[in-house]
């Protein structure tokens, strides 16, 4: 067994009582499990409405394409959303193949998230949105970020797919824009096998977010929805109005997400137990510099760049923490525009992406989980002085 495993499951009785009750009702597609799923999961992170899907992907797309069926809203192909250099690649796809242009901007070097000030200066007369990712469990400053927003007429979104449970002044990531989304797969906070929420406060956008979950049609839409279109109620339920996609989730990964829901607030406790830990074992290491936490992390890993002894050995402490087994990530993708992916995607850079860079060259993430992880952080740590002792 990994000392240091990425990810472990969380998953106990509660949850295989849950695969059999929905097995006993012979229906497996989305019904009552993931609605009662879905109303949970708003009142808990404080949303009037929440939208499950099959992936974080798949919730990062269906937030996406909601906004260009806004009628409230004027975005259109060939806008421009500023998204961070570092993410996962699902932040981006999306925002390509909807017809958006990316604008990428640098991080902060401290906290791995959008740097405020650069998002300022990146603004165009064709930026519509700020895609704002909570990396590895931290918060962006988004209250920042939100009267940014706001002073400059531009949607707000969180990918939060990293981050559940993670707070700002005492609110949850993921509830500060327009929409957030949730990723529920294997290796997240909590999981349901594969799973993805997306949350708004807006209920047109709700509509919307449900017709496209499920081929854009109209059933699930109330009688004031404004996609409702006079139909008898044979034609109803085969009646398109948008042009949508299949993203519903399984009736079991609505029953898992309940059971899961329940523990989360524990989950995220004792990821927050074993942060203490790494914060102290590592946070004046000459050799490493760590995540400088926004608000309350739900410590999704533990994120380090190299400097001073271990500057440009990140290969050399990899290798040392596999042996020892560790296992071991970049930082999410590390900087974005370095993938070769990137030359088919519409897109621009705003000034430098130095900090980025850092984190492509130098840096590296281990998972972090819901028990504790003292001894494994320990031997961490003896092993970074080992190979930083060697330099």
């Amino acid at each position: 067994m990994s000392l240091l495993p990425l990810a472990t499951e969380t998953w106990d009785a509660a949850e295989q009582e849950a695969i059999q009750r929905v097995i006993a009702t012979g229906r497996f597609t989305m019904g009552p499990e993931v609605k009662a799923f879905e109303v949970q999961f708003a009142e808990h992170f404080g949303s009037k409405y929440a939208v499950m899907v099959n992936s974080g992907s798949s919730a990062n797309l269906l937030m996406l394409a909601g906004l260009l069926y806004h009628q409230g809203l004027d975005i259109k192909p060939g806008d421009e959303v500023i998204v961070p250099a570092v993410s996962w690649s699902t932040t981006y796809y999306p925002v390509h193949q909807l017809g958006l242009d990316l604008r990428f901007v640098d991080i902060d070097a401290d906290t791995l998230n959008l740097d405020v000030e650069r998002v300022a200066e990146a603004i165009t007369p064709r930026t519509k949105a700020v895609l704002a990712v909570n990396l590895l469990g931290n918060p962006c400053e988004l209250a920042k970020l939100k009267a940014l927003c706001d002073a400059r007429g531009l949607v707000l979104l969180e990918d939060n797919c990293e981050s559940m449970g993670a707070l700002l002044d005492g609110r949850q990531a993921g509830s500060w824009g327009l929409a957030g989304t949730f990723s529920t797969f294997f290796s997240h906070h909590i999981s349901t096998m594969e799973g993805g929420v997306v949350i708004t406060n807006d209920e047109d956008l709700y509509h919307i977010f449900l017709s496209l979950r499920a081929h854009g049609w109209l059933r699930e839409q109330p009688a004031h929805s404004k996609l409702n279109v006079e139909v008898d109620d044979f034609m109803r339920q085969f009646r398109f109005v948008l042009p949508g996609y299949n993203l519903r989730p399984l009736e079991m990964s609505g029953a898992i997400g309940q059971e899961q829901l329940r523990k989360l607030p524990g989950l995220v406790a004792a990821r927050r137990e074993n942060a203490r830990t790494f914060q102290s074992l590592f946070s004046n290491h000459p050799g490493v510099q760590i995540q400088a936490e926004t608000g309350e992390s739900s410590w999704f890993g533990f994120a380090l760049v190299m400097r001073g002894p271990l500057e440009g050995r990140r290969a050399d402490l990899n290798l040392a923490l596999r042996e020892a087994g560790v296992d071991t990530r970049p930082i999410v993708a590390g900087n974005f525009v370095n993938n070769p992916v990137i030359s088919h995607l519409r897109h621009s850079v705003s000034g430098n992406l130095d900090a980025a860079d850092r984190i492509d060259q130098e840096g590296l993430f281990f998972g972090n989980h819901h028990y504790p992880v003292s001894e494994a952080l320990s031997r961490c740590r003896e092993i970074v002085d080992k190979v930083a002792g060697a330099a």
